[in-house]
């Protein structure tokens, strides 16, 4: 059964990114609070200024199995085929350990996993409390270094802001790397003092798929009910928002539309309406009954609980 594809028929001549991006100040609210309206518009300012994609729909780039085309080492020396093998991964910390073996609970919350994404020459950290990201190197003795990391200011339970904390400090130094190759690949990292941290790796989809096109959508706060396959079920209502290079948003904007299937790294709240920035990648030869896109959150724009 066809469906319609949200951001799939975006018109040219949309806005592009600025020519001048935004300051490195970045604006936060608290989790579950309406964003207030100048937070707003930094945010989406922010957002569109990033050096990334237009809005304006692009030709995907052809698939290729060789990796990611635009690893390259962070550091003249480095072992080009890690690198590589660290950039077309999504590494998931599944263990951790002190000198003595036993496990480091700390960084170890009950339902979430850290998740290491090197991209390019940053490296982005999600799963516990807060988003975090900064620089990385890696030596010729395969020895990694991170840079200070900034991070996103949200409150959260105490378990998960300790433990972004606790992952911080491990990687504020310098870090021992191996890489045990296979279809499903384990990455462990070592300290001076023998932490150890093991993740488990999923290729990305860009080392799958090539480029994306980059989109915003609005998810509105309800799901609806929904046939998918042969089982009723709730998905999601979206709708394509495009805005200007000062950050306000072109009207009217897409109309609403079921959304059939996932978006990769985002948990819908009832009740909460979101703006998102996604990466939507194109599959060569999609499953007869899947859709021919494939949907990850880049970021999230704008929240805002909305009363029922």
């Amino acid at each position: 059964m066809e469906h319609a594809e949200p951001g799939a028929d975006a018109a040219a001549g949309q806005m592009t990114r600025p020519a001048r991006a935004a300051g490195p100040r970045r604006a936060h609210h608290l989790i579950g609070e309406p964003m207030p309206t100048y937070l707003r518009r930094v945010a989406l300012l922010a957002a569109l200024a990033l050096p990334a994609f237009s809005l304006q729909a692009q030709p995907p780039q052809p698939p290729h199995d060789g990796g990611s085309p635009a690893a390259k080492p962070p550091r003249r020396g480095a072992d080009a085929a890690l690198v590589r093998a660290l950039q077309d991964h999504r590494w998931t910390l599944q263990a951790a350990t002190d000198a003595d073996g036993q496990p480091i609970a700390a960084l170890l919350p009950p339902g979430h996993a850290f998740v290491l994404r090197f991209e390019g020459e940053r490296l982005h950290v999600t799963g516990g409390c807060n988003s975090m990201n900064g620089g990385w190197r890696l030596s010729p003795q395969r020895r990694l270094d991170v840079s200070r990391l900034a991070a996103t200011m949200m409150a959260c339970e105490p378990a998960l802001m300790q433990a972004d904390a606790a992952l911080a400090k491990v990687l504020a130094q310098p870090l021992d790397v191996l890489v045990a190759p296979g279809v499903e690949p384990t990455l462990r990292l070592r300290s001076a003092e023998r932490q150890t941290l093991y993740f488990g790796g999923q290729r990305t989809p860009q080392s799958l798929y090539g480029e994306p096109t980059r989109i915003f959508l609005e998810v509105a706060p309800q799901t609806v009910d929904c046939v998918s396959g042969v089982q009723r079920t709730q998905c999601l209502q979206v709708r394509e928002r495009r805005f200007d290079a000062q950050g306000l948003r072109i009207d009217p904007p897409g109309p609403w539309q079921v959304f059939h299937g996932s978006i990769d790294g985002y948990t819908h709240h009832s009740g909460v309406r979101n703006v998102l920035r996604i990466n939507r990648f194109t599959r060569p030869q999609p499953p007869a009954d899947a859709s021919r896109y494939v949907y990850v959150l880049d970021l999230v724009v704008e929240s805002e609980t909305v009363p029922k």
